[in-house]
């Protein structure tokens, strides 16, 4: 049997640390991560948003500091395992006889950091040590519960703005056929918590103007918008869904008793925003929506944002000329597509940086958050030759 490959080694190794929600072992996640960087030879240090948050930051200053800085960011936590439903314990990191290694964490996304680690104990072995630009590699915890105390909290410390940063690639998705996918924005979340008041009374009766009629006609409305948005990317092969806003309603409350017409019902809505969309204009649709429903009806967010959060794209940004040249150097078919889910990248281009997201990950089935989540290793192996050059690359730009 071959050996493996030290860059598999660190990917398993890495992949049994176990840092599940809702109870990451962060402690043990920063010793491992130590470690690493002091077998690299790069200079790490940690950072607590509040107390058991942990960021490890590692840090290769540029030959020229003064330039806004390069973050190669990956979250460490994992979304919750239903460990009955895996043919393989999810923190064991087992290979396959093809390759395949299962673990929580394999596509989402352990993989990633570790590629990028791993591109750089290979330039190191080029003696390329220094770039222009200050390289920080960026561990953060919580973002798969929308990162209070992880992105959305370092967002705002003393500590994140002196990483003067310019550029940051984050996680993207893998891809099933051979066509790498890079993400330049990401669809903005409205959820939507809307009430209908109306006449309680006995359920034996023709009650009017009741919370059910109204809460069926805002539903209509939904609806309709849905289905447009759903023809819309149905009619164009040139979209993705990310191109269209969705519209789901989730949760429906009300009602105390089969037989108690009820006085209220509350309903839970989930939009997601294409950018390209006008927000003012998706604005009066649910205001009209409301009035169409009937007498009382309101709605209030619970999230929402009226920021067009996209990275630059096209040959007149430095750092996208950089990150595109790289995937042509690497003969990398790609497509550019706006995210459908939510990354920690929302909280970084809200802070005025450019953020790309991407993971180099081709002929894989999409399993983040799905049981018997896997990654070959002859695709995670690619994936960190393509991280050379595009550190080698992004790192080095001038502006």
């Amino acid at each position: 049997m071959s050996e493996e490959h030290i860059a598999v080694t660190r990917f398993r190794e890495y992949l049994r640390v176990n840092t599940e929600q809702p109870n990451p072992d962060y402690a043990a996640c920063r010793d491992f991560l130590f470690k690493y960087a002091d077998e690299l030879g790069i200079a790490r240090r940690s950072f607590e948003t509040v107390p058991g948050a942990i960021f490890v930051i590692m840090t290769i200053p540029g030959s020229q500091p003064e330039l806004p800085s390069i973050m190669l960011y990956s979250h460490t936590d994992v979304v919750p395992t239903f460990r009955e439903h895996w043919t393989h314990d999810p923190y064991s990191a087992f290979k396959d006889e093809d390759g395949n290694i299962f673990a929580r964490g394999a596509q989402d996304m352990k993989c990633v950091g570790v590629q990028q680690m791993e591109a750089l104990r290979n330039l190191f072995a080029q003696g390329i040590r220094q770039w222009k630009r200050t390289i920080h590699l960026v561990w953060g915890p919580d973002e798969e519960i929308f990162g209070i105390n992880g992105m959305k909290g370092f967002a705002k410390t003393d500590e994140f703005k002196k990483l003067n940063l310019g550029f940051s690639l984050d996680e993207g998705m893998p891809s099933d056929d051979d066509v790498y996918k890079v993400f330049y924005a990401e669809r903005v979340a409205w959820w939507v918590k809307v009430t209908f008041p109306g006449n309680p009374g006995h359920g034996s009766q023709f009650m009017e103007n009741t919370a059910m009629e109204k809460l069926e006609r805002y539903l209509a409305s939904a609806r309709k918008f849905r289905d447009e948005q759903k023809a819309l990317l149905e009619s164009n092969p040139d979209l993705t869904i990310g191109d269209v806003t969705t519209l789901n309603v989730n949760i429906v409350n009300g009602g105390v008793q089969f037989n108690v017409i009820p006085e209220k019902f509350e309903a839970f809505v989930d939009i997601r925003l294409t950018p390209s969309i006008d927000f003012n204009e998706m604005r009066n649709k649910l205001d009209q929506w409301v009035k169409d429903a009937g007498e009382g009806v309101t709605y209030e967010f619970s999230k929402h944002s009226d920021l067009k959060l996209v990275t630059p794209h096209t040959r007149d940004d430095p750092f996208w000329v950089a990150f595109e040249d790289s995937l042509k150097q690497e003969k990398c078919k790609f497509t550019t597509e706006v995210l459908i889910g939510s990354t920690d990248s929302r909280i970084v281009r809200e802070a005025g940086v450019r953020a790309i997201n991407f993971s180099p990950l081709i002929n894989t089935p999409l399993l983040a958050h799905a049981h018997n989540e896997f990654l070959n290793e002859k695709v995670f192996l690619r994936g960190i030759e393509i991280y050379q050059t595009l550190i080698n690359n992004v790192a080095n730009v001038n502006e």
